[in-house]
Parts: C-alpha cells; sequence; structure tokens
C-alpha cells in the first residue's frame, strides 16, 4: 500500500476513541506520524499502541484538557520541540450536552465555544507556521451536519458548531495563498459513544425504550444506518493527503444523505 504521508506528522484531537481515533488510525495507515490529544492517559496509550506502523512510524499522546486551550497549547507546543513541525491538524472533540437551546445557561455556551472554537484557534496559531516551513498544511475539522441544517434537541451544539464553520472558512480564505488547506467533515449518526448517550438521554426524558428511539433515528437516515467512524475518517484521511491540494474552505457531510440541502 502507498503511504502518500510518510514523513508527515498529524495532530489529532479527541483520538483516544470514536472519530478521532478513526482519523489517527487511517492517517497512520497512509504514513504519518500521529500525536493523539484526549484527557484519559489509560485509553489515550491503548490508542496509540494501537494505530498502524506501515512507514515505521513512532506515535505518540498527550493528555490535554479542552476547557482550558492556553495549557493544551503549551503542552502540545512542548512536546512538538522534540517532536517537529506538524503537517496535518484535526480538530476534534465531543460535542455540547444535548437539550433545546432557550434552557442552555451561558455557561454552557461558553465552556462551548471554549472546548471547540478556542482549542482550534490556539492549536492553529501553533502549527501553521511550520506549516508554511514545510510547503504542506492540512486543517480539517470535525463539525457536525448542524452546520448546514441545525439538529433538533442540540441548541448549543447547532450554535457553536456554526461558528466553528465560519471560522473555518475565514481561515482557509487566508491561508490559501500559502498552499495550506482548511475543510470541514460533517459527520451524521455515527456509532460512538456520544451517539449512545444522546439516545439514552432522550430515552430517560420520555420514557421510551433505547431501541425505540434508535430505530426512528436510523428511519431518518436513507441508508437506514448509523455511520461507522471508519467512513468519517476516510473522508478526514483525502483532506489530510496531498490529492486534496486543490479543495479548501468546504464543508463535506457524511451523513448517508440524510441532510437536507446540497
Amino acid at each position: 500500500m502507498q503511504q502518500p504521508l510518510a514523513g508527515k506528522r498529524a495532530v489529532v484531537g479527541g483520538g483516544s476513541q470514536g472519530i478521532g481515533r478513526a482519523a489517527a488510525s487511517a492517517l497512520a495507515e497512509l504514513g504519518a506520524e500521529v500525536l493523539l490529544l484526549a484527557r484519559n492517559p489509560e485509553s489515550l496509550a491503548l490508542a496509540a499502541a494501537g494505530l498502524p506502523t506501515p512507514a515505521g512510524q513512532k506515535h505518540r499522546w498527550l493528555s490535554v484538557d479542552n476547557a482550558q486551550p492556553d495549557a493544551l497549547a503549551a503542552a502540545v507546543g512542548e512536546d512538538m520541540k522534540a517532536w517537529g513541525d506538524a503537517h496535518i491538524l484535526v480538530n476534534n472533540t465531543g460535542g455540547p450536552a444535548a437539550g433545546p437551546v432557550l434552557d442552555a445557561s451561558a455557561e454552557a455556551f461558553l465552556s462551548a465555544f471554549t472546548h471547540h472554537l478556542l482549542v482550534n484557534q490556539k492549536l492553529a496559531q501553533l502549527v501553521v507556521p511550520g506549516m508554511k516551513r514545510a510547503g504542506y498544511g492540512r486543517i480539517v475539522n470535525v463539525i457536525s451536519t448542524s452546520v448546514k441544517a441545525p439538529l433538533h434537541g442540540l441548541g448549543v451544539s447547532n450554535t457553536v458548531r456554526a461558528a466553528v464553520g465560519n471560522w473555518a472558512k475565514t481561515l482557509a480564505t487566508e491561508l490559501a495563498p500559502s498552499g495550506i488547506t482548511v475543510n470541514n467533515v460533517l459527520p451524521g449518526a455515527t456509532a460512538t459513544e456520544r451517539l449512545s448517550a444522546i439516545i439514552e438521554g432522550r430515552a430517560q426524558r420520555t420514557g421510551r425504550p433505547y431501541s425505540e428511539i434508535e430505530h426512528e433515528m436510523k428511519a431518518e437516515v436513507p441508508m437506514g444506518r448509523f455511520a461507522d467512524p471508519a467512513e468519517i475518517a476516510a473522508a478526514v484521511a483525502f483532506l489530510a493527503s496531498p490529492a486534496a491540494s486543490y479543495i479548501t474552505g468546504i464543508n463535506i457531510p457524511v451523513d448517508g444523505g440524510r441532510t437536507p440541502n446540497l
């Protein structure tokens, strides 16, 4: 198998599980060396140990907290002194708690803004200089299809994800002259712990069986099923590859056809 990302280094947020872990695996399979970011050191160590090494890569992990963007960026920057410049940044973190937008507190919005947008900003500021030096840069943000059509019951997420989408489009325009691309992958319903928590929450609020809610959610998807995290990761890996060099500032829904607009 070809390794078009051999010699490249990738920073992947939320890398200990779900879509983040799948994205890290897909990038590693293409030859990239990966630095996994998440909070739980035990899960990170297991995830890093399980990544492919077709080009003899040595993967790394770092326990950080998205609630503290300055400390997170400082820790990543310190690690990169030994590791080297990053060529790929995958911004990915778990979504805010579900619930109606009118019920959300100011603190919920501020927390989501910090976890999603401010961390993305700090990491971009950290890695872009090295991308310019290398003449290769890919920033991929894993967001949500709510960027294109808000999702019922996800008020805070709908609001903040849209902010991240517009941040990404602005950044893509600014970095295009340097050949650095910035794109968004928009997962639909994906079989992760996050989705299970959403279904469980609805079941508890409504008193209905988990299986019934799960069936209804799958019925909303034209393909009739949830995505596997690896299917989201395939889009991330493509956008991070040399083949996507002329694609920037776009949203790619990976949702089984559910989003009701182009």
